[in-house]
Order: C-alpha cells, then sequence, then structure tokens
C-alpha cells in the first residue's frame, strides 16, 4: 500500500510539472505573438532607408535584410549545429549565424565570399583561426562574424537606452556566441525586439533587455552604403 501511495504522489506531481511547463508554454507563445508592439515612428525615430539597393530589385539593403531575417523566422529552421560540407547546412537546419547570411543573401550579399576572402588577406586579424581557414565553417562561428563586422562595416553603440541608434536590418552581436538582427518592432520602452535563432518556438521576440543579463551585447552593426 505505502509503495502505490508513493506511485500516487510521484504520478501527481509528475502531472503537476508537466501541466506547469504546458501553462507556461503556451503563455510565452501567446504573449511574444499577441502582445502589443510599437514602430519607430512611435517614438519619433525615423527609420533609416539604405542608398544602396545591392541586387537591385527596388528594395534597399537595409529592408531587404531585414526581410531576410523575418523569412528566416518564419520558417524556423530546427536548431542544428553541424559541420556541413560546402558551408551551407540545409533550408531546414541552422543556427543564429545562419540568420545573418540567410537575411544578407536576400539583399544579394555573399557574407561566405566577404568573411573567406578577408580572412584570407588578415589571417593575424582572426585569433580563432590559428593559421587555418577553413571556408566550410568560418563564416559560421560568431567570433570571426565579430571580427568581420568590425572591420569592415559600420560600428554602432552597444548601448540600449540610445534607442534612436538601434535601426530594422542592424546586427548584434552578445559575449563571443550568440548573434542576431534587429526587428522593426519595439517594446514600449523603445527597445527594439530581437531575430534570432536560438531553438526557441518564437525567433522574433522581445528579449534584449532580458538576454544582455546573462551575455552583454559586444557588437552593433550595419552595412555600409556603397
Amino acid at each position: 500500500m505505502k509503495i502505490m501511495r508513493r506511485l500516487c504522489i510521484l504520478f501527481v506531481l509528475v502531472f503537476l510539472i508537466i501541466c506547469i511547463l504546458l501553462i507556461g508554454f503556451i503563455f510565452y507563445n501567446y504573449y511574444n505573438k499577441y502582445k502589443n508592439w510599437y514602430s519607430s515612428e512611435d517614438f519619433g525615430i525615423e527609420t533609416l532607408i539604405s542608398k544602396t539597393d545591392y541586387d537591385n530589385d527596388g528594395i534597399d539593403d537595409y529592408t531587404d535584410i531585414l526581410q531576410g531575417a523575418k523569412i528566416e523566422a518564419e520558417k524556423k529552421p530546427i536548431y542544428k549545429s553541424e559541420y556541413y560540407s560546402g558551408g551551407y547546412p540545409p533550408d531546414g537546419e541552422g543556427v543564429c549565424t545562419d540568420v545573418i547570411w540567410r537575411a544578407l543573401k536576400n539583399a544579394g550579399y555573399s557574407l561566405k565570399d566577404m568573411v573567406d576572402e578577408d580572412i584570407k588577406n588578415n589571417l593575424n586579424k582572426y585569433p580563432r583561426i590559428n593559421g587555418k581557414p577553413d571556408p566550410n565553417i568560418d563564416f559560421r562561428r560568431v567570433p570571426n562574424l565579430k571580427v568581420y563586422f568590425e572591420r569592415n562595416q559600420l560600428v554602432l553603440t552597444t548601448d540600449l537606452d540610445k534607442i534612436e541608434q538601434w535601426q530594422p536590418g542592424d546586427i548584434v552581436v552578445f559575449g563571443s556566441s550568440h548573434i542576431g538582427i534587429i526587428s522593426d518592432k519595439r517594446n514600449k520602452r523603445g527597445i527594439p525586439y530581437l531575430l534570432h535563432n536560438g531553438g526557441q518556438p518564437i525567433r522574433e521576440e522581445d528579449i534584449l533587455e532580458l538576454y544582455i543579463k546573462y551575455e552583454p551585447i559586444t557588437g552593433h552593426f550595419r552595412m555600409k552604403e556603397m
């Protein structure tokens, strides 16, 4: 009888834990999908439009990059960290860095080619390479992307309080392990949402202020206009 009673108690506890997790998951999805969000204009912030349309599709680069990141967020590729011959993972797979090259590809850029070229010509600037470039993975490593963007693109503020300086399509690096793209959505304080892949259910979320409690912003970049 004691064993049966203990099993019943254990079953009830497991059931309650599952219910709590399920309710939390539902609330998380509802909160991020249906909560109120704001635009830059709501805060009197002008949304920057790039003078460059690299792929000549009639859409400026900043908007193209933003749209590419949103497409990736909607697809929700499985978070899978693997080494791929040729460098590129399948469409249905990816990690945080894959959001970046796919977003830039939507604007006509090959981030892989740009990173590979810069590494080839500046090996000493990439400490994680150790003198042995590997085009199959170099452009998918956060530390390498941070060095590349610092050297070749616009370097901007890491202060979230300067909300007007955070624009849709900007690239943001956290520590040396995560990277994402700034959304055109903002929370009630004007802090922008983040488009990123950490394996989470919602890939466009109000997470910046929470994320930096665990990992600081170490880079904020914008593609240069040509």
